[in-house]
C-alpha cells in the first residue's frame, strides 16, 4: 500500500530508503504525499524504526499535515515537528544538568523587549522601527552573529538598513535587548535553537543521547533552512547520513529572514553520496500556467521545468487598469462573473505583494457583496463565536455521546443565530460569522465522510488537534493574501494583482539576490492557481494621476508567446493595451517630492513626515458620518472608508464628484453610494 497510487518519480522517492536523500519538488508535484510514503515505506519494511524517525518541517500546521498522514499510512509512531518545538524538548529535558535550574521562561513575542531595549539606545520605539529592529536582529541570530559583530557582517552581506536605522544603532538596541532577556530570565526563539547547538557542540554525552533517540530524519521545505537549523541538523546526525531533504529552490521566499537555498543547491557538495530525485510532474497547474512558470524560471540554478499532468485550460491574461481603484473593483468584476458560473468563492485568491495592498481589494470585495477573507486575520479557532460552538459540542459530547454529528452541529450553530437561508452581506462582520459556521458544519460533514462512525468526541478531537496546529477550515470566501502568507496553498482561480514596476519586483529590491527573489515570489503566485490565472497591473496610483507606472519585468514571462503557446494554442490575451512609451518611478509626495513607501503616505500623497494640513474638525465628521453609516449596513467601520481616506479627504478637502474619485480608496461603487453626502459633509 506503501507505494501504491505513486508515479515513477514519486515511488524512486519512497524507495529511497537508505540515506543520503536529496528530492528536488516542483510547485504542485506531490512532495508530502512523497516522503510520507517513503517514510511509511521505510518503517513499513523494517529498514526504519517509526521511533526514532523525526520528520522535521517548519509550521506546526505542517507538521500536523505530517503526523496526519503517517498515521493514515500506519507510521503514526513517527515523531513530527517543526525545528523549534524540537529544540525545545530537548533543551528543556537537559537544561537542569547543562546550565542548572528551572528552565528559563520563552518569550511569545520580541516586541516589547526590543521597544524597551531601542528606549534605552535612544530610538524612538514605534510600531515600524521596532518590527524592523526585530528582524535585523532575527537575521543576525540565525546566522550566529554577536552584537560586536554585526556592523561588519551587515556591510559584508550587502544588508540595507531598514527605516532610517545604522547597523550601529541595531547593534546597540540587540545589545540592551540580551541584558533585558538576561534580567529578566527569558529566552527567544533563537536562542532555542543556539542554545541547543551550543548545547550538543559543547556537551558530546547529551549528543550521543540525543543521537541515540533519534537515528533517520526526514526535512520537508529544506530551501527555507537557516545557519543555525543546518547546524542543528547537522548535531543531530553526528558522522551518520540518514537523512532526506525535499524543496523546492525555485520557491526560496524567506532570505530576508535568514532562509538560505545554498544548503539545498549543495546538497550534493555535502553529501556526493546522495540519491537525488526530482519531481518536475505538476498535478495541480494547467498546461498553460505550468509554462509561463517555467518561463519565469528560465535560467535560473537547479529550477525544474514543471510538466503539467492536468488537462488544458483557459491561457493566463494580463490586464491593465488606470488606477488601483479601477484595478480593485475590475478584479471585483471578474470575480463576480467566476461565481456566478459557478466557481466557488473558497476556490478563489487575490494575491499581492504587500499587505497593504489588501485595502482596496477589501474595499471592491465589500462594495460588490462578494464574501471574504484576509489570510493573516484573526485565527478561526480563536473567533468567539468558534468557541462558543465548541464549548456547547463538548457538552452534547457528553450529554448525548451517541448523537447524529452534522445534525448535531446544525443544531448548535442555528441555536447561535445561524440561518442558512439568510446570508448576510459580504464583507460584513455578520457574515464572517455565519461563513465561520458554516466551516464548522463542512469539517462536521468531511469527518462523518472519512468514518461514517465518527463520533461527537472524534469531531472534538479532531478540532483540538485543528486548533493546536492552527489548521482552520476553508471558509466559503475569497482568500486576500500576500505572496508570502500564499505559499504552500492553491486556488483554481487566482489573481495575481500589483504587478508593476516598484510594486513586484518592489522597488527597493536592488542587486542581482535581491531581484532573483522577488522573481521567486512572482513564481510562488504563479503557481498557486491550477486552472485560472488572471495578472493585473494598473498605470497610475489614484484616478486622475498620471499613469508614468510600467508593468512588471516579470509580465514579460506571461506575455511570451513562445511560453504560452500550448500544442499550437494560441497566445497569451492581454488586457487594454495604452502604448509603450511610459516612464517608470514610485509615487512621490505632493509636499517634498519624496518616493512614497506605505500604503497610508500613497493615500494621503505625502510622506508621515511632512506638514498635513488637515481639518481636524472635517475629520471629526467624516468619522462621525463614517460610524452611522457603518451602523446603517451592519459593516465594519473600514468597509465604508479607512483612516486614510477620511484624512486625505480632510486635508484636500476635494470640491467636485471628478475630484473625491482622485482620492485613493474612493471608486465609481463608493462615489455612487457616497458621493453627495461626501461633498455636501465637505462643504459643497
Amino acid at each position: 500500500m506503501h507505494l501504491d497510487g505513486l508515479d515513477e518519480d514519486q515511488r524512486a522517492v519512497a524507495m529511497a530508503t537508505a540515506g543520503p536523500v536529496v528530492v528536488y519538488a516542483g510547485a504542485g508535484a506531490g512532495k508530502t504525499r512523497a516522503i510520507t510514503h517513503r517514510i511509511a515505506y521505510a518503517v513499513g519494511t523494517g529498514v526504519h524504526d517509526a521511533r526514532r524517525s523525526l520528520a522535521v518541517t517548519f509550521t506546526k500546521k505542517a507538521a500536523g499535515e505530517l503526523r496526519g498522514r503517517l498515521a493514515g499510512l500506519g507510521a503514526g509512531q513517527v515523531t513530527t515537528a517543526t525545528f523549534h518545538s524540537a529544540a525545545l524538548r530537548q533543551l528543556t529535558h537537559f537544561w537542569p544538568q547543562v546550565i542548572g535550574g528551572e528552565p528559563w521562561q520563552v518569550m511569545a513575542s520580541k516586541a516589547k523587549v526590543v521597544a524597551e531595549a531601542a528606549s534605552r539606545a535612544g530610538i524612538t520605539p514605534d510600531t515600524a522601527v521596532v518590527r524592523d529592529l526585530a528582524a535585523e536582529i532575527e537575521w543576525a541570530k540565525v546566522r550566529e552573529i554577536a552584537p560586536e559583530a554585526f556592523e561588519q557582517a551587515s556591510a559584508q552581506s550587502h544588508r540595507s538598513m531598514p527605516s532610517s536605522l545604522m547597523p550601529k544603532d541595531v547593534a546597540d538596541v540587540w545589545r540592551a535587548y540580551e541584558d533585558i532577556k538576561q534580567q529578566r530570565a527569558v529566552i527567544d526563539f533563537e536562542d532555542v535553537l543556539l542554545l541547543t547547538v551550543g548545547m550538543l557542540a559543547d556537551r558530546p554525552d547529551i549528543a550521543s543521547q540525543i543521537r541515540e533517540r533519534y537515528r533517520w530524519f526526514t526535512v520537508d521545505e529544506f530551501q527555507d533552512v537557516n545557519p543555525v537549523q543546518f547546524r542543528l541538523l547537522q548535531l543531530w546526525l553526528g558522522d551518520r547520513d540518514d537523512i532526506c531533504v525535499v524543496g523546492d529552490p525555485a520557491q526560496t521566499i524567506y532570505s530576508f529572514a535568514g532562509a538560505d537555498p545554498r544548503f539545498l543547491q549543495d546538497f550534493t557538495t555535502t553529501w556526493p553520496d546522495a540519491t537525488v530525485v526530482r519531481l518536475a510532474r505538476t498535478y495541480r497547474c494547467s498546461p498553460e500556467i505550468a509554462a509561463v512558470a517555467n518561463r519565469v524560471l528560465s535560467g535560473m540554478r537547479n529550477a525544474l521545468q514543471l510538466q503539467s499532468q492536468q488537462q488544458h485550460g483557459p491561457l493566463p491574461i494580463v490586464s491593465e487598469f488606470d488606477d488601483e481603484s479601477a484595478e480593485a473593483h475590475g478584479v471585483a468584476d471578474r470575480i463576480r462573473e467566476w461565481i456566478a458560473s459557478g466557481v466557488a468563492p473558497r476556490s478563489i485568491a487575490v494575491l499581492y505583494r504587500t499587505n497593504a495592498q489588501s485595502e482596496a481589494f477589501e474595499d471592491a470585495l465589500a462594495s460588490a457583496d462578494i464574501p471574504y477573507t484576509v489570510r493573516g486575520s484573526e485565527r478561526f479557532f480563536e473567533r468567539a463565536e468558534i468557541r462558543r460552538a465548541i464549548t456547547l459540542l463538548r457538552g452534547q459530547s457528553m450529554a448525548e455521546p451517541g448523537a447524529d454529528v452534522v445534525a448535531t452541529v446544525r443544531d448548535v450553530i442555528a441555536g447561535l443565530g445561524w440561518n442558512e437561508a439568510q446570508q448576510p452581506a459580504g464583507g460584513s462582520a455578520t457574515r464572517e460569522v455565519w461563513e465561520s459556521y458554516v466551516a464548522l458544519l463542512t469539517l462536521a460533514h468531511d469527518v462523518v465522510a472519512v468514518n461514517a462512525e465518527a463520533t461527537l468526541a472524534d469531531l472534538i478531537r479532531v478540532l483540538d488537534e485543528r486548533a493546536e496546529q492552527q489548521h482552520a477550515p476553508a471558509v466559503d470566501g475569497v482568500t486576500l493574501a500576500s505572496l508570502h502568507a500564499a505559499k504552500g496553498l492553491e486556488w483554481s482561480h487566482v489573481v495575481l494583482a500589483g504587478c508593476s514596476e516598484g510594486t513586484l519586483p518592489l522597488i527597493y529590491a536592488e542587486g542581482e539576490q535581491a531581484l532573483d527573489e522577488e522573481r521567486r515570489l512572482f513564481y510562488v503566485g504563479i503557481t498557486r492557481a491550477s486552472e485560472v490565472l488572471l495578472c493585473t497591473w494598473a498605470r497610475a496610483r489614484s484616478a486622475g494621476s498620471r499613469g508614468s507606472r510600467n508593468p512588471s519585468r516579470f509580465l514579460d514571462a506571461v506575455r511570451d508567446p513562445a511560453t504560452a503557446v500550448v500544442d499550437g494554442r494560441a497566445s497569451v490575451k492581454f488586457g487594454t493595451s495604452r502604448g509603450e512609451k511610459r516612464r517608470s518611478g514610485p509615487a512621490r509626495c505632493r509636499v517634498c517630492g519624496a518616493a512614497l513607501t506605505t500604503g497610508v503616505e500613497r493615500t494621503l500623497e505625502r510622506c508621515s513626515t511632512c506638514p498635513s494640513g488637515m481639518d481636524e474638525a472635517l475629520f471629526a465628521r467624516l468619522v462621525e458620518w463614517r460610524k452611522q453609516q457603518a451602523q446603517e449596513r451592519s459593516v465594519p467601520a473600514y468597509v465604508v472608508f479607512t483612516d486614510a481616506t477620511l484624512m486625505a479627504l480632510a486635508e484636500q478637502r476635494p470640491e467636485t464628484k471628478q475630484q473625491l474619485l482622485r482620492i485613493s480608496g474612493i471608486g465609481p461603487q463608493k462615489l455612487d453610494l457616497y458621493g453627495d453626502e461626501l461633498l455636501a459633509i465637505l462643504g459643497h
